[in-house]
């Protein structure tokens, strides 16, 4: 059967996926759900020092301890880091899919990707180099190193070579603008991208569970 490998957003841990691991795993499937370095521990203070590269290892030692094929799937901040360790190891990686998340290219930062608006809430850590939890996240949810979000993704071939790529878009951001609208736009018409326009709110996990569940089972068949 399949391995997913699932990254979480900014702020969140592992357990973010709790729920559709289950599930995945009720299907058959093993699951390892990443908690990214200094993010999403509550027992663990984050580091202003951590940066893109730890996260990418992350990603990378959970694609090397995987038996059998990877759907690598990660949500919003977590398509970084999925990406660049997609490219480190592609005889890994089967499918990717990508939760209302960034797909970066070569050279690009969070911050050149997404809005003036996420832009205005990274600044919100200059002092500190730490951006702020939003209140509204679960209690686990923790401050979330800046550095990560201004380290270029650094690619060296693309994910032009994978079998299955899949984007799944939130529609429903309410009075803010998405600040993944541009990915969408530069994926929606190109042939080798599977595309999916979901009328839910940025956390699929909550908000789209059986579509997510149903388009990740998809990929690893």
């Amino acid at each position: 059967m399949t391995t997913f490998v699932l990254v979480p957003g900014m702020c969140h841990g592992g357990w973010c996926f709790d729920d559709l691991a289950a599930e995945l795993r009720a299907a058959g499937h093993t699951v390892d759900a990443v908690t990214l370095t200094s993010v999403g521990d509550p027992t663990t203070p984050p580091d202003p020092a951590v940066d893109l590269a730890a996260h990418v290892a992350d990603v990378v030692r959970a694609l090397d301890a995987a038996i059998g094929p990877v759907v690598l799937a990660g949500h919003s901040y977590g398509g970084l880091p999925m990406t660049v360790a997609a490219d480190r190891r592609p005889a890994a990686v089967d499918a990717l899919v990508y939760l209302d998340a960034f797909v970066p290219r070569d050279g690009e930062t969070a911050r050149a990707m997404t809005n003036d608006h996420e832009r205005a809430w990274y600044d919100e850590a200059r002092a500190s180099g730490l951006v702020p939890r939003m209140p509204f996240f679960d209690a686990r949810a923790t401050d979330h190193p800046l550095a990560t979000l201004e380290q270029p993704a650094e690619l060296a071939a693309g994910l032009e070579g994978f079998r299955k790529r899949v984007y799944l878009y939130a529609t429903q951001w309410g009075e803010l603008a998405s600040p993944f609208a541009a990915t969408l736009a530069r994926l929606r018409d190109d042939p080798s991208w599977e595309v999916h326009e979901l009328d839910a709110a940025h956390n699929l996990m909550r908000d789209a569970p059986d579509a997510l569940r149903d388009v990740l089972l998809d990929a690893a068949a």
